[in-house]
């Protein structure tokens, strides 16, 4: 792509007391195929060097430009304050997290996509996530997957994620970019305070664009015990999103019946997940916190009552099972 005609890209990426990785990742951009670019990195009142570091590159490449909050914000505010600071001529938006890098041809291949295919609101890719290659859902050599179809597909699929990662899934931030005018769309690209509101705004997004999908890996996680996935997965964050996703966006992409049987679905195995840690006592007031706020907010309010019935309702066929399986161990040794 010609360097002249190419499109600007805004690269964003939103920290907070992110000094241990963000030279990595602030390298990997730097270090892009791709030229026509701004990086604008916004610093959310880290207490480490962060800010240090950032002002550090940004008075060695004019691309950078660093922005400090005045106070301290969410991580989802973090990241609409970050799209809300894009450049008006910029044609697309890609966020790079501060845990995360991208391999040197990322943008290049993902604008050359973008543009070779203009129904296209969003562009994944394969994505490196410690060891392992994520997002392999998509069948090869489909590129381009009409929104609703994908839409359709990411919320009528198993979406409880507690004990696994998906196969399927539209990507993460860092794996993802965006057509510009889809994020100029709305003040809050990311359209809720979940920790998983990328996922919302793509739903959100797809219903008036296709998806698109290079089998390249273009980017790598980087995991460990600190990041938001980390901790959505401990909390177990994603029940409660995947179920406020489906109740704001499921009767455009599902059928009624659809819909219905999801949600019935969801919110039995739901309530299972919290009936098992009810019973063992293994989790602290702020998980309990957590799940009931986020169920009394999305019209599903839970009591203790609830979860015994549940945990006594999931408890008897079990152990119905054990017990024919106990007998019919006994009568073979009888035999």
């Amino acid at each position: 792509m010609n360097r002249h005609n190419a499109p600007l890209v805004t690269v964003l990426t939103p920290v907070y007391n992110g000094a241990k990785y963000l030279e990595e990742c602030i390298e990997s951009v730097l270090n892009q195929t791709y030229e026509n670019y701004e990086y604008i990195i916004v610093n959310n009142c880290s207490t480490d060097r962060t800010l240090e570091i950032a002002l550090h590159h940004s008075a060695r490449d004019p691309r950078i430009r660093v922005h400090n909050n005045e106070q301290f914000v969410g991580v989802i505010a973090n990241h609409n304050i970050a799209f809300n600071l894009m450049s008006p001529d910029a044609r697309y938006a890609k966020v790079v997290s501060g845990d995360d890098y991208l391999f040197a041809d990322c943008i290049e291949r993902m604008v050359e996509f973008a543009e070779a295919h203009p129904s296209v609101g969003i562009v994944g890719a394969y994505q490196l996530s410690g060891s392992i290659i994520k997002w392999q859902g998509f069948q090869y050599p489909t590129a381009v997957f009409p929104g609703r179809d994908i839409g359709h597909r990411c919320l009528l699929g198993p979406q409880v994620f507690v004990d696994r990662e998906p196969v399927f899934g539209f990507g993460t931030p860092t794996s993802l970019i965006y057509r510009a005018d889809l994020v100029r769309a709305t003040k809050e690209f990311y359209p809720n305070p979940s920790p998983h509101s990328d996922t919302s705004a793509c739903l959100s997004c797809l219903r008036h664009s296709d998806f698109g999908f290079i089998y390249q890996v273009l980017s790598y996680e980087r995991t460990h015990g600190e990041t938001q996935s980390s901790a959505s997965k401990e909390m177990n964050r994603y029940s409660s999103a995947f179920l406020d996703d489906l109740l704001k966006y499921g009767s455009y992409y599902l059928s009624p019946d659809e819909l219905k049987h999801t949600l019935n679905h969801t919110l039995r195995d739901y309530r299972r997940f919290l009936a098992k840690n009810y019973l063992l006592g293994s989790k602290d007031n702020d998980f309990w916190d957590y799940h009931e706020g986020r169920l009394e907010h999305l019209g599903y309010p839970l009591s203790r009552f609830d979860l015994l019935k549940t945990a006594m309702a999931a408890a008897v066929p079990f152990a119905l099972k054990s017990i024919l399986t106990r007998l019919a161990s006994l009568e073979r040794c009888s035999a």
